[in-house]
């Protein structure tokens, strides 16, 4: 394999707009990524289990399989690295069940092919400091690690996704503190449009059920600003 491939980012691009599929390839192509097309859900199945890609960006409405049900068949086989969703609908139902079956953030149709990279960049940049490589929460009876994406209670681990980590280890850092909202979208969704404050939302509401076996911890919401985490005493 040619030296320059190696290097870039593997991305399977499930997309059934062939021109705005073969448009985006060429482009992301020029910025670091080895982009496989699939024009559907069973398609992208099959290049993904040969590819095994770092990323995969997925249309949601698509025929023969939609997104939502690739993406769930594809974290059933074991695949965790991140998924984006491209969708034309933003109803909040929609991006719950994005976020159920295994998906790690939405963007919304139309978009800039800048926003898209951003997200790209954002979802693939996992590498921490040492610091943070080290970092480990106690939040009531819960231990968190950011790193492992585990959260600890009373012997049980809880998964996190990515975005849940990060998301958490943000306010962990910054507990008993408000944390804006405007501040956690631009540092890990790269704006902070009000769809991507839906998806925020979606997070903040699934990370309340994780930490929901100690009534000791809430993350408080602080109208119109951002959230807190706290213990009470």
């Amino acid at each position: 394999m040619d030296s320059k491939m190696e290097n870039k980012i593997k991305l399977l691009f499930v997309e059934d707009e062939r021109m705005l599929a073969e448009i985006l390839a060429d482009t992301l192509s020029e910025r670091g990524f080895c982009v496989t097309l699939a024009a559907d859900g069973e398609e992208a199945l099959a290049r993904w289990r040969e590819l095994k890609p770092d990323i995969v960006v997925s249309d949601v409405m698509m025929p023969r399989m939609d997104g939502f049900t690739l993406v769930k068949r594809m974290r059933a086989e074991g695949y965790t690295a991140p998924v984006l969703f491209l969708t034309a609908r933003s109803a909040t139902e929609d991006v719950v069940r994005g976020f159920e079956v295994g998906g790690n953030d939405f963007l919304r149709k139309p978009f800039a092919i800048d926003e898209l990279i951003v997200r790209l960049k954002a979802l693939l940049g996992r590498m921490a400091s040492a610091e943070e490589e080290n970092e480990e929460f106690s939040i009531g009876r819960y231990r968190f690690i950011p790193a492992a994406g585990r959260l600890t209670i009373d012997g049980e681990n809880v998964a996190l996704s990515a975005r849940e980590s990060d998301v958490l280890a943000a306010l962990c850092r910054n507990k008993g503190q408000v944390v804006e909202s405007s501040g956690l979208l631009m540092r890990f969704w790269g704006d902070d449009t009000f769809f991507n404050l839906r998806s925020l939302n979606v997070f903040i509401s699934r990370l309340r059920h994780h930490l929901s076996e100690d009534k000791s911890v809430e993350i408080v919401s602080i109208r119109g600003v951002g959230y807190k985490l706290r213990e009470r005493g």
